[in-house]
């Protein structure tokens, strides 16, 4: 690539970075952008940087356009109902499923410890305060839908441990079958999704 401007190298370098993109499709990218019109180039890096706009909920730590998200602030949301996932992507899958009145709460990832992430590098810690400061008497159901991986399962268990000693009526339950075994989420489609959801399960 010596013979190449600059630019285009490192663009190339850049959306190598990407999850997905190998140095091939890299390439691909880049000239395809050279070959489309540079108004459409403008606005695609407009909304690249529009991302830096973007806060973190400060109630359920998923993605925003305020300090409180657009779920989060709707009044007719279930706050007893919680549905508790790895990532924001995957509250835009379940969202987009459609049906589930609860809330959720973004993790953040799983434990894993060959990649050093621990309890504390997750949002557990707030989860559990959230729920200690639900009303009491009543039922509080927390729906546990990490990735049927081997870290989501593991990250589940914990939770759920975490969960049970909290002096509180909590239904704790585990998203369906719909799923497979090291299945993502947001790779998922949304028959697979709603059933995964109709279908939980107490753990």
């Amino acid at each position: 690539m010596a013979d190449f401007p600059l630019a285009i190298k490192k663009l190339i370098g850049g959306l190598e970075r990407l999850p997905g993109i190998g140095p091939k499709g890299a390439s691909r990218l880049v000239f395809y952008l050279l070959n489309t019109p540079k108004s459409f180039v403008g606005d695609l890096s407009k909304m690249l940087l529009a991302l830096e706009e973007v806060k973190i909920c400060q109630n359920c730590f998923g993605v925003a356009d305020r300090e409180k998200c657009s779920i989060c602030a709707d009044l007719k949301r279930k706050k007893d109902l919680i549905c508790v996932v790895e990532g924001s992507i995957d509250v835009m899958a379940l969202e987009a499923v459609g049906g589930y009145k609860g809330v959720y709460h973004v993790l953040g990832g799983v434990i894993n410890p060959l990649d050093h992430v621990g309890p504390d590098d997750l949002k557990i810690v707030e989860l559990v305060e959230r729920v200690r400061q639900l009303e009491n008497g009543h039922e509080v159901e927390i729906i546990l839908a990490t990735n049927p991986t081997m870290e989501g399962e593991a990250t589940a268990m914990y939770l759920k441990r975490k969960l049970e000693a909290l002096d509180k009526n909590i239904k704790i339950s585990r998203i369906g079958s719909g799923l497979p075994m090291g299945a993502s989420l947001e790779f998922a489609d949304r028959a697979t999704l709603s059933r995964a959801m109709e279908g939980r399960r107490d753990i």
